[in-house]
């Protein structure tokens, strides 16, 4: 059904003259014919219920239905392919008499999603529930007309089983999934999107300071229990987007979470997401990724991150972390990220965020974990190792091209590129490590020591020879010092020796580089992204709504 057979369906015709506020509802002409047009009541209507009325036992259900009935007005998107930059619904949401709402309507939601109010037990609710599916909106409408549902729905809606996580709570996990629709809502030509408007400059309620002018859609929210209830709900796709959108977006948000003196409780469920990488979707390691990345952006946070220390990871496996700091615990899941996409997916985009992350926290680094130092050594020996093999194939390859047909060469060319861009950004960390913070992380010093061969091969490269410069010269001041010890020394004499010559060693001979230091900046045309992913986020975890799979255009089945 198309929106204007939809628009159709919430039309009156032939009203007499003078039965009927002319200020109170709208009006447009179809073939000729002056018309009531209802939706934008209804619309404004629901968001009424939303604001106004106050969430308690008896009016949950309520509530719940007016935020999915908005969903379900907004997925007429889920059956066009392209972006929908000009819809009936998107033009009442975002002028007109549902406009003054914008403000309030975030903020429920918002608050919605922080108090995560689980659904209230069956003798409390106002109506009784639906036992068949379909919700309170459905017996409402198939007492009046079987068809209504149907209209609503624009594509079939029913219930589909969700997730125990959203279950709990169904009023929440729908508020957040209305929230980032209305948040990616593309701008009209003459008006930028209010809610995402709203979303960009909302203010902590003990900020005192006066909002800067223009704010037409300010308003204060207590932030601690916000930055409470996204540190819990990390295990969902929906509030790490959320996350996302809020730090690269509010600029208030970001400056009170990177203030924050307990950050490992934000940053430990991103951790986490990274870890089981391949329980993930891409779309939510993307998004996990770029929060490190937007995170690391900051200097005071890539210094805080080493002094907390932390007990026992139990969900890193590989080997037990008695104890480490979160900065060396990010460092590891990191580069495990990045070990992975080399040998599974082979995603250039996922690889440059994860070494940007790295190169902001290079300069910063501080008594480095032992393991955290072994595996930054191992990963740039894992990327040597690739960088001889697809050396030797494109050898063989070109050998075997001259004495054969002329059928297509592989384009090791091209692999040989990205490695080497890789291995280049990993020395470049190496080094900023080394000149900004050598005396504090003797364990990197150690480990570039025990695998000093794996250089050799790069020092006369003329990709890599200006970089190598500050390495080779560590290798061989330490080297000296050790040989001057004695041979036999245990792995406690080596640290000491390390840290004495790490005091001794003139910074003046190492020579300075620009300081590493990636920002994120949103691809153009965000909206690409972000509305199908957005809309497969609703398709997938909104509670008791059901689209026929076979009419979705806007996202593959597999994808969504």
């Amino acid at each position: 059904m198309s929106e204007e057979e939809l628009q159709l369906h919430f039309t009156y015709e032939e009203r007499m003259p003078g039965s009927y506020e002319t200020n109170s509802v709208s009006f447009y002409s179809v073939s000729g014919v002056e018309c009531e047009d209802l939706i934008e009541e209804l619309l404004c209507c629901l968001i009424q219920l939303i604001v106004e009325i106050p969430l308690l036992d008896i009016t949950y259900s309520i509530s719940l239905e007016a935020v999915t009935t908005l969903v379900v007005f907004l997925s007429c998107q889920l059956f066009h392919k392209e972006i929908l930059r000009e819809s009936v619904i998107h033009k009442y949401l975002m002028r007109g008499r549902c406009l003054p709402y914008t403000s309030r309507l975030v903020k429920t939601l918002l608050y919605n999603f922080i108090r995560q109010e689980r659904s209230p037990p069956p003798g409390s609710h106002v109506f009784q529930q639906q036992t068949d599916g379909g919700g309170l909106l459905y017996g409402f409408a198939s007492g009046v007309a079987t068809g209504l549902w149907t209209v609503f729905t624009l594509g079939g809606v029913g219930s589909k089983p969700a997730p125990q996580q959203e279950q709990s709570s169904p009023l929440a996990n729908q508020s957040l999934l209305l929230l980032l629709v209305l948040a990616n809502l593309t701008d009209a030509p003459d008006t930028p999107n209010p809610y995402r408007q709203a979303i960009m400059s909302f203010k902590n309620t003990q900020d005192s300071t006066a909002f800067p002018s223009p704010s037409p859609h300010a308003f204060q929210i207590n932030f601690n229990s916000l930055y409470t209830a996204l540190c819990e709900q990390q295990k969902s796709d929906q509030a790490t987007l959320l996350l996302y959108i809020l730090l690269h977006q509010n600029s208030n948000v970001r400056t009170y979470m990177l203030a924050r003196t307990d950050m490992e409780n934000l940053v430990l469920p991103i951790l986490e997401i990274l870890y089981h990488v391949e329980e993930r979707n891409s779309h939510h390691v993307y998004m996990a990724l770029i929060i490190l990345l937007i995170l690391t952006e900051d200097d005071g946070f890539n210094r805080s991150i080493h002094e907390v220390i932390l007990k026992n990871i139990t969900w890193y496996s590989e080997r037990v972390l008695t104890e480490i700091s979160l900065g060396s615990l990010l460092i590891l899941v990191v580069i495990r990220t990045i070990q992975y996409n080399m040998t599974r997916t082979r995603d250039k985009y996922l690889h440059t965020n994860c070494l940007a992350a790295l190169a902001n926290m290079s300069a910063q680094f501080r008594s480095l974990h032992q393991y955290a130092a072994q595996r930054i050594i191992s990963l740039f020996s894992l990327l040597s190792k690739k960088h001889n093999k697809v050396l030797e194939q494109a050898t063989q390859t070109l050998r075997g091209s001259l004495s054969s047909d002329d059928s297509p060469l592989p384009d090791y060319a091209q692999d040989l590129n990205v490695i080497e861009e890789v291995i280049r950004m990993m020395l470049e960390i190496i080094n900023s490590c080394l000149t900004n913070s050598l005396h504090h992380n003797p364990n990197l010093v150690y480990a570039l020591l025990y695998k000093r061969d794996l250089f050799e091969q790069f020092r006369t490269h003329p990709s890599f020879q200006d970089i190598m410069q500050n390495i080779d010269l560590v290798i061989g001041f330490f080297s000296s010092r050790l040989e001057q010890a004695g041979a036999q020394l245990s792995v406690e004499r080596v640290l000491e020796i390390i840290k004495q010559g790490a005091v001794a060693l003139p910074k003046d001979r190492l020579r300075k580089f620009p300081e590493l230091k990636f920002k994120y900046v949103e691809e153009e045309q965000p909206e690409e992204f972000f509305i199908p992913y957005v809309w497969s986020l609703v398709y997938n975890s909104a509670v008791a709504l059901y689209w026929n799979p076979q009419d979705i255009q806007l996202f593959t089945m597999d994808s969504g």
